[in-house]
């Protein structure tokens, strides 16, 4: 059973760091870090880069493609990389192949800045060090509601009437913006509206399918709905090709990542965009009283195949990386979970959503498998190609076959 032993769904917990070591403290050893790319993660790199010199090396691939690359990558002997930044969902596949060293000895001697509600424990040992919160939710402009007349969303169904209302007065074409592109996207935009409904995903103790049709189909019709006030090339639609339509101004309500909320604010951004961006909860749904979104840790784990002097020079390099110091610099680029970081005006919606009760996405083994089979199967259904009822069943074709061959179900 993998669990974060934590207060992060409340965003209280905080990583105690002391800043910097002179050196980082580490005389050899070489630092190969593997993450996603996205300006977060980009400044703990380039912090724990900090301790490259004096026989230190530390290099770094971040990357979009990480998910695809970490199994194979982290399976050689030595592993390609020592380190991965990971989350949630990308550490269970490690988790599953055995690839990720046992972090207790390496807290033991080196983490004591670090609190124990920071630890990610796995059948009680430590297997990642979490420095970050996420969550999509709500990114809006206030001055477009305002001047059609109409208060924030609240729930998927005001978006819908505020949406409507926005092109109807011809303010806004297309204002509505999700990460519907099949694949990952499409895959995490119906878990969250799936959970705001509240579905279940398996039979209780088992790897055994249970999306409830009183729950998924309203879930998918929604996401349909919603699709019809988006642009027409929505199923193209990433963090990266959504992010620009809004921050040009073309879309005026979106469900994006709280990772990427600062960037809305800065200096690039049209200015009347920036001066009214507001970030709140992620819409509740179906009268359901808990955002329609999923709560998301980054951190660290170190490579199983690895010697104990990489292991240990990239441990902590990453504890450097994930330091007070690196968060003061950069306070608007996540929800840190850093002592004594004051949340910044781009952690609004991350928090708002927490405190609402948002769930963690589920971590379980096959939680990846059935992700694939949504972001997969359920392309066609906004694509008008087919119905709600097929689109579920080509999900649990398709997963029931994943499943089984990697020995989920028999």
């Amino acid at each position: 059973m993998i669990y974060l032993k934590t207060t992060a769904l409340s965003l209280t917990l905080a990583l105690a760091a002391s800043g910097a070591h002179a050196g980082c403290g580490i005389s050899a050893g070489s630092v190969r870090i593997l993450a996603n790319d996205f300006e977060a993660l980009d400044a703990v790199i380039a912090t724990a880069k900090e301790c490259a010199g004096d026989g230190v090396e530390v290099t770094s691939n971040a990357t979009t493609e990480h998910a695809e690359l970490q199994v194979p990558a982290l399976s050689g002997n030595p592993a390609e990389y020592t380190v991965k930044i990971l989350a949630n969902d990308s550490i269970v596949p490690l988790l599953n192949k055995g690839l990720l060293r046992q972090l207790d000895d390496l807290v033991a001697k080196f983490g004591q800045d670090l609190e124990a509600s920071q630890l990610i424990k796995i059948d009680g040992k430590v297997m990642a060090v979490a420095f970050m919160a996420n969550a999509q939710h709500l990114t809006y402009r206030a001055d477009l509601l305002i001047t059609a007349g109409i208060e924030p969303p609240k729930t998927y169904e005001d978006v819908l009437v505020a949406a409507q209302t926005l092109r109807e007065k011809g303010i806004l074409e297309t204002p509505v913006g999700l990460n519907l592109k099949p694949g990952w996207d499409l895959g995490e935009e119906f878990v969250n509206m799936y959970l705001g409904y509240g579905g279940d995903f398996f039979v209780p103790g088992s790897a055994e399918l249970a999306l409830d049709p009183a729950q998924a189909v309203p879930a998918l019709d929604m996401l349909k709905a919603l699709s019809a006030y988006m642009p027409a090339d929505f199923n193209t639609f990433d963090t990266e090709a959504l992010s620009p339509l809004y921050e040009q101004g073309k879309v005026g309500l979106m469900n994006m990542w709280g990772s990427r909320a600062s960037s809305y604010l800065g200096a690039d951004v049209l200015p009347e965009v920036s001066a009214n961006t507001v970030f709140a909860a992620a819409p509740t749904v179906g009268g359901g009283t808990k955002p329609a979104t999923t709560i998301w840790w980054d951190g660290f784990s170190i490579a199983q195949n690895i010697s104990d002097a990489d292991a240990e020079a990239s441990f902590r390099a990453m504890i450097h990386g994930a330091s007070a110091d690196m968060a003061k610099a950069n306070p608007d680029l996540a929800v840190w979970l850093i002592k004594g970081i004051e949340p910044g005006p781009a952690a609004v919606g991350v928090i708002a959503s927490a405190q609402a009760g948002a769930a963690p996405y589920p971590m379980v083994p096959q939680m990846g498998v059935l992700h694939s089979a949504l972001g997969t199967e359920l392309a066609d259904f906004l694509a008008g190609k087919e119905n709600a009822e097929q689109a579920l069943s080509d999900v649990k074709a398709a997963y029931d076959a994943a499943a089984r061959e990697q020995g989920f179900l028999n």
